[in-house]
């Protein structure tokens, strides 16, 4: 066996021909296409806690070992990646030079007998020698728009014409564009911000803090060359670097210049929804300054890097916060900033955000869908009521709701619960309600208590009666009230059982008979309990109706004495009051339930605007534009664009006046239309002869 034989079958060749090759090519694009798949069913990036509540610890660990929650970025993805650029950068290499020798070459060495083996293929002769005969079927083809090469032979005249030679341009235009896009989204993605790391010995920061304080071991040069990270600046203020979010933390980033917003404005739908914002810009690069607006879809350049209008935030907000205590004690004042901290008993409390529009889904069947922050089963009746406030049914009804302020109570270990609360009351169900949001992480949804606003539109109503419900001594008193209102005159002697029984009723309800540790501590839930444990299974439904109306009765007779004590009128029976009491039950029972003692109330706010950038240095945006329009031009080229060769042999005829002419005519791709057009060339050149 020769050596180029051994050549053309050693490993390396076998290899090389298997990277080249297009199962190899249409192999990683399967991969990547299910990979791609999974990208988009996964929710990319969020935190761990989510996905182990979606899929369990097991395989929540087994995904994240696997990058499944960060596909695009992770290591094998890349590895598929390179692979595949790989593999099509061998497909240009290897048949470049073939496409560019076909494209110089019209093929007119072919033998005329072969023209027969042709689909397409006619034979005729026309009236006029070879050298006229080959005049005129020149002026024919160019007419319609052939490019012909002739060859003079002893025995006849071959000419060898050519249609459609773009669609070779749209293989090597196609093939092209993938390894630009490839290219290109690497550069510009997670891969590059990692090298660079690694590359100038920086780690990623997972703590939390004021950007300013972040160590220079966690930050990149300005002379990273690919980057794209968030930029937050408030109003009036100047900031220089940026934060790129990686899957295991944060990276921060130097920018060659500083961005100051001058303003921030933006536009609202009736609806409350932000219809466009804006930012006017002063970029400081060195003792140059240079003024600009960005826009949504907007972006200003500068230095190569890209300046986007992304969103909006709190910029340090001045929060008026009025405490209120739900058991005892008097409300107190206390003064805050977004992002702010300060000590609250032996808890730490971190106000987080302020938001002066929202807008919620008040649908009619607001509470249906909601959760609540105790779960109660007391039967249908009750259950109905359920819920929370801000969260809709299928019909969506858009409402700006006013303000809101979220905060978080840490505990000393470093535990943390995040709270929301509405500044002023909203209307759900014709009732108005304040809204008290809570959840346990940033993975939960808000659970949100409903406090209903008293004849003042305020929560002084409810609260009064909350802290009346916490008074054993009061809650005595309105047992003996409500007794002697529903104790029959005819039956005296049912006085101290109904006493006793809405003692009972008010005992349970408010927590009081609760142990420390017991899961359930006061409500409608140690009512259900009480129920569940003390009653035949016969008789609970029955019993508890007549509970809840003892209940009822002793919070109203509650709600008079709670009145009376802050000096004011006593409420009356209209549907107004009816409401205010329906809402306090279940309030005051999600209340024992809350997780903070003190309720936090936003009395008033001096809003500071934050504008939101994405700045980015994108080096491979450039090759990913060039690489869709060749992308484009290749696949349009390679679908309808059809390459036609067309042989036409003149010899002369016995009779030397004229010519006998045979033509044969193929394509890359067989189709019906090829038929009309060899019958319209036939038409052209042979004249119909036959």
């Amino acid at each position: 066996m020769s050596s180029a034989t051994l050549a053309r079958h050693s490993p390396a060749r076998e290899l090389l021909d298997l990277f080249a090759s297009m199962r190899f090519a249409i192999a990683l694009l399967t991969v990547i296409c299910i990979s791609s798949v999974i990208g988009t069913v996964v929710n990319q990036g969020e935190a761990m806690g989510s996905y182990i509540d979606k899929f369990g610890p097991f395989w929540a660990e087994l995904f994240g070992r696997l990058g499944l929650f960060t596909v695009y970025s992770a290591p094998w993805f890349l590895a598929i990646l390179a692979f595949l650029v790989v593999s099509t950068s061998l497909c240009i290499a290897r048949n470049t030079p073939k496409i560019l020798a076909d494209l110089r070459s019209y093929k007119e060495g072919v033998r005329e007998q072969s023209l027969q083996a042709h689909h397409h293929k006619a034979i005729g002769e026309l009236p006029s020698n070879p050298q006229m005969a080959l005049a005129e079927i020149g002026n024919a083809l160019t007419a319609m728009g052939w490019k012909a090469r002739v060859q003079q032979r002893e025995h006849g005249i071959m000419v060898a014409a050519r249609r459609g030679a773009a669609n070779k341009i749209g293989y090597l235009s196609a093939h092209s564009a993938i390894v630009l896009i490839l290219v290109g989204g690497v550069l510009d993605g997670n891969a590059m911000v990692k090298l660079s790391m690694w590359a100038q010995g920086k780690q990623l920061y997972t703590g939390s803090g004021f950007v300013a304080d972040v160590r220079p071991q966690h930050r990149l040069s300005d002379a990273n060359p690919s980057f794209r990270g968030n930029l937050s600046v408030a109003e009036h203020q100047r900031q220089g670097i940026a934060v790129l979010s990686l899957p295991d933390g944060v990276v921060l980033q130097d920018l060659p210049f500083e961005v100051e917003l001058k303003k921030f404005s933006v536009d609202y739908y009736p609806t409350g929804m932000p219809k466009s914002f804006a930012s006017d810009i002063v970029i400081h690069d060195g003792s140059a300054t240079r003024e600009a607006t960005v826009k949504v879809n907007e972006p200003v350049i500068h230095k190569g890097v890209a300046i986007y209008q992304s969103s909006f935030d709190d910029g340090g907000s001045k929060l008026q916060i009025k405490a209120l205590p739900l058991a005892e004690g008097q409300p107190f004042a206390l003064q805050g900033r977004v992002g702010g901290k300060l000590a609250f008993g032996d808890q730490t409390l971190e106000f987080s955000g302020l938001r002066v529009i929202n807008v919620e889904n008040l649908a009619a069947d607001a509470g249906t869908s909601g959760a609540d922050v105790r779960k109660v089963d007391l039967g249908e009746t009750l259950g109905k009521h359920l819920g929370s406030g801000a969260k809709g049914g299928k019909d969506k009804s858009l409402h700006n709701v006013g303000p809101s302020f979220s905060y978080l109570l840490r505990d000393g270990a470093g535990q943390a619960r995040e709270f929301n609360n509405y500044m002023l009351p909203v209307e759900l169900d014709g009732q108005k309600v304040f809204l008290a949001g809570v959840r346990d992480s940033r993975a939960d949804s808000f659970r949100y208590l409903r406090m209903p606003a008293d004849e003042n539109g305020e929560l002084t109503g409810w609260l009064r009666l909350r802290q009346a419900l916490a008074d054993a001594p009061l809650r005595a008193t309105a047992a003996r009230a409500y007794a002697a209102a529903a104790t029959p005159a005819n039956r005296p002697q049912l006085l101290d059982q109904l006493e006793a029984t809405a003692q009972r009723a008010l005992t349970l309800y408010s927590g009081a008979a609760a142990k420390p540790g017991d899961e359930v501590r006061g409500g409608l839930p140690a009512l259900s309990q009480f129920i569940e444990r003390e009653v035949p299974a016969a008789e609970r439904e029955r019993v508890s109706e007549v509970l809840l109306r003892i209940l009822n009765g002793s919070l109203f007779e509650l709600h008079q004495l709670a009145r009376a004590r802050a000096g004011l009128p006593a409420a009356g029976t209209d549907a107004a009051t009816q409401a205010f009491m329906s809402q306090a039950v279940l309030s005051l029972s999600d209340s024992l339930y809350y997780p903070a003692p003190v309720l936090l109330q936003l009395d008033g706010f001096d809003q500071v605007q934050a504008s939101v950038f994405q700045v980015a240095r994108a080096p491979g945006q450039k090759l990913v534009y060039l690489g869709a329009v060749l992308l484009i031009v290749g696949v349009f080229a390679m679908l309808y664009i059809k390459e036609r060769r067309l042989w036409v042999w003149i010899a002369p005829s016995a009779d030397t006046a004229s010519s006998q002419v045979r033509m044969a005519m193929s394509s890359t791709r067989e189709s019906p239309d090829n038929a009309l057009l060899f019958a319209q060339l036939k038409a052209a050149v042979l004249k119909d002869a036959t």
